[in-house]
């Protein structure tokens, strides 16, 4: 199989999830105009499955290091594939959250709060777990991240809108947020410690992701019912409507958005076995920034703000950029 052993590399791939995981959500957004979120996820968790089963079949089953897609499976423990199973339920639920929040509150927000908070979680957890990098270095990085998350938050509480709805799309994001810190742990320890020589019984990186993938898929059968059911905003959304309401191009486009996320993850994951997985998932959850340009500058979710708000973006955007810098060179 394909794996990566420099970590100039390792933190270009990096680079590709944050790009990804800061890029999905726009499928969303041009989705949302025709369909609620509900319907786009079940095509967003296609395409995530998808995308994991192209790799595994290709990246996972070529070269010489390693072992292929279908001799890992054969030889993978129950608690392996659980542990991965475990981590794409989880990752689901705060996924639809954060989903939910970016409809109710947009993207320049719910990225920010929620996937913040999930970088600073899944910082701090994965290096208690795997200790990687100069931990004074990468958690004054962490503390940049915060800091530009209250400044996001203060930024989106100056917006002219129902303060219900305000709370709910910032207590929405927090929950996701909380939830997305901890399912890295469960893939990362599914998987063996030497990706070139992987242990007897755990999981090789294409095929954590695969089991992640077919995780995130099942539970959204649970997860997603109940949203559909009982929708934070609006009415209850009938099964019927994703044959009746969606179009080719609507489908495609969730397909598009698990693709490009599932891109992001499975870059991350490699790259995770030169870097660490706390600086592995805190670069990639850089993310936030990328989203919160395409929130701010393209779909322009702040054009309605007062005077001065776009200093509280600026500083975001600073504290971002340099938390991030911190958690990269943390690992030099």
């Amino acid at each position: 199989m394909v794996i990566v052993e420099s970590y100039p590399v390792a933190v270009l791939m990096c680079a590709v999830t944050m790009l990804c995981w800061g890029s999905w959500a726009n499928t969303q957004k041009l989705a949302s105009k025709e369909w609620r979120f509900q319907l786009f996820y079940w095509d967003y968790a296609v395409g995530v499955l998808l995308l994991s089963l192209i790799f595994a079949l290709t990246l996972g089953s070529f070269g010489d290091l390693g072992r292929s897609f279908f001799a890992d499976i054969g030889q993978a423990s129950g608690g392996a594939i659980w542990s991965a199973l475990l981590g794409g339920i989880v990752f689901n639920l705060s996924n639809i959250l954060l989903v939910a929040a970016i409809d109710i509150a947009g993207m320049a927000v719910a990225f920010p709060i929620g996937v913040g908070l999930a970088l600073v979680i899944g910082v701090v957890v994965n290096y208690i777990k795997l200790p990687a990098g100069d931990p004074i270095i990468l958690f004054a990085g962490v503390a940049g991240v915060v800091i530009a998350i209250v400044l996001d938050a203060l930024a989106y509480k100056r917006l002219p809108s129902d303060k219900q709805t305000t709370a709910k799309g910032i207590l929405i994001s927090v929950a996701a947020g909380v939830l997305m810190g901890f399912f890295f742990r469960f893939v990362v320890a599914s998987m063996a410690t030497d990706f070139a020589s992987p242990e007897a019984g755990r999981l090789t990186p294409y095929t954590a992701v695969f089991f992640f993938s077919v995780g995130l898929l099942l539970s959204n059968f649970a997860w997603n019912t109940i949203v559909m059911k009982k929708p934070f905003v609006g009415d209850p959304v009938p099964y019927g409507d994703y044959v009746t309401k969606g179009s080719a191009k609507l489908h495609l486009i969730g397909i598009l958005g698990g693709v490009i996320w599932n891109i992001g993850m499975s870059f991350s994951i490699i790259a995770s076995g030169v870097a660490g997985p706390s600086i592995s998932y805190g670069l990639g959850q850089g993310a936030t920034m990328i989203a919160a340009f395409w929130g701010v500058f393209i779909w322009r979710e702040f054009k309605d703000a007062p005077p001065k708000t776009g200093n509280l973006l600026t500083l975001m955007f600073v504290f971002y950029i340099v938390g991030l810098g911190l958690i990269v060179y943390a690992g030099t």
